[in-house]
């Protein structure tokens, strides 16, 4: 007879370490300080009264632990996780399997809740406001519409881009939240903490090193942590240094400021394809062999964030900040100086 064996987070698949490295708590939730301690009152008030937490809204870009703190409402309430993402509900049907299937105060998270068809968010209007779904049995002049009650949820909506949510659906989430880029200090004790799950032995300015390069994002950080490990178990002794961590993420064409290759093809586009621009989002795209969401989503908020491009109403522009990163002399005029 076999015998089953519990697997520590070193042990598991990767995509299974990257469940495992996500707080459960709210005390281990490291970084927006803010949001955490309004979260907090919001959950304890809940626990306290014996209902289920007002609906939650969370926007920001991604990795940076808009699921995860779905995760830890869940287990700090006490109550059921139900997941499912906006695109993946086509029909009122499926909004209906997910509603009537929800146990009492349980929580339903919805990601990318911004691309959710507009015919389905009126679904949502009643069961969020009335605990109600109105579903119409039968078809033409013999139809008529039969209202379900349903026991009250939590309807926790993430999204990257919060300004493609109607009105009507975001006024009726009770608390909204917006998550922010993290800084180094609060991504080196992220490192640290996943470095000590999967059993990856680092030092303190070795996880510096690899915060410092992660776009203000733990995703980021904990992708790059396991890539600085393969390269520390081959070429290394083991042990993730400062001098080991600059090293791997060379080798990963991540430079000091977090930037890898499509950023910096971007803004060489833009730079030297454009003459610093104004150019188009969707001529840009073109340009790299990037996807305009991607683009958009993904890495114009961190070169934003640096102060490497600016949005005009013509299109983006480098800044001279770009110009220097990529070693390239800006030209006298045109370039807004940062």
């Amino acid at each position: 007879m076999s015998v089953a064996r519990i697997q520590t987070p070193g042990e598991l698949p990767e995509d299974d370490q990257d469940r495992s490295l996500r707080p459960r708590r709210l005390a281990d939730f490291v970084g927006q300080e803010s949001v955490r301690d309004q979260l907090s009152v919001s959950i304890e008030a809940a626990k306290a009264r014996g209902d289920a937490l007002d609906h939650v809204l969370l926007a920001g870009p991604p990795g940076l632990g808009k699921t995860s703190l779905a995760q830890i409402v869940a287990e700090e309430l006490g109550v059921p996780f139900i997941q499912t993402a906006g695109p993946a509900l086509e029909r009122k049907g499926d909004v209906a399997a997910f509603l009537t299937a929800l146990e009492p105060r349980a929580v339903f998270f919805v990601d990318e809740i911004h691309r959710l068809p507009r015919a389905l968010e009126e679904t949502f209007y009643p069961a969020m406001e009335d605990g109600q779904l109105p579903i119409t049995v039968g078809q033409g002049a013999g139809a008529r519409v039969v209202t379900l009650d349903l026991p009250p949820f939590t309807l926790v909506g993430a999204t990257t881009r919060a300004g493609l949510l109607t009105t009507p659906l975001r006024d009726r989430f009770g608390i909204q939240h917006r998550l922010e880029h993290y800084d180094a200090d609060d991504l080196g004790r992220i490192v640290t903490r996943s470095a000590d799950l999967l059993g990856i032995e680092i030092d303190p300015l070795g996880a510096i090193a690899i915060a410092a390069r992660s776009r203000g994002t733990p995703r980021v950080a904990n992708r790059l942590l396991k890539r600085v490990r393969d390269y520390a178990e081959v070429r290394g002794d083991g042990v993730v240094t400062e001098q080991v961590a600059a090293h791997a993420l060379d080798l990963l064409q991540v430079d000091h400021e977090g930037l890898d290759r499509l950023d910096r093809e971007l803004l060489r586009a833009i730079c030297e394809m454009f003459s610093g621009g104004p150019v188009g989002l969707s001529t840009l795209a073109v340009a790299v062999g990037e996807e305009q969401d991607t683009i958009e989503d993904v890495y114009e908020p961190y070169l934003l964030q640096r102060g490497l491009i600016e949005r005009t109403p013509r299109g983006r522009v480098a800044t001279v900040r770009a110009w220097r990163h990529l070693g390239i002399d800006p030209p006298s005029e045109g370039v807004k100086l940062f």
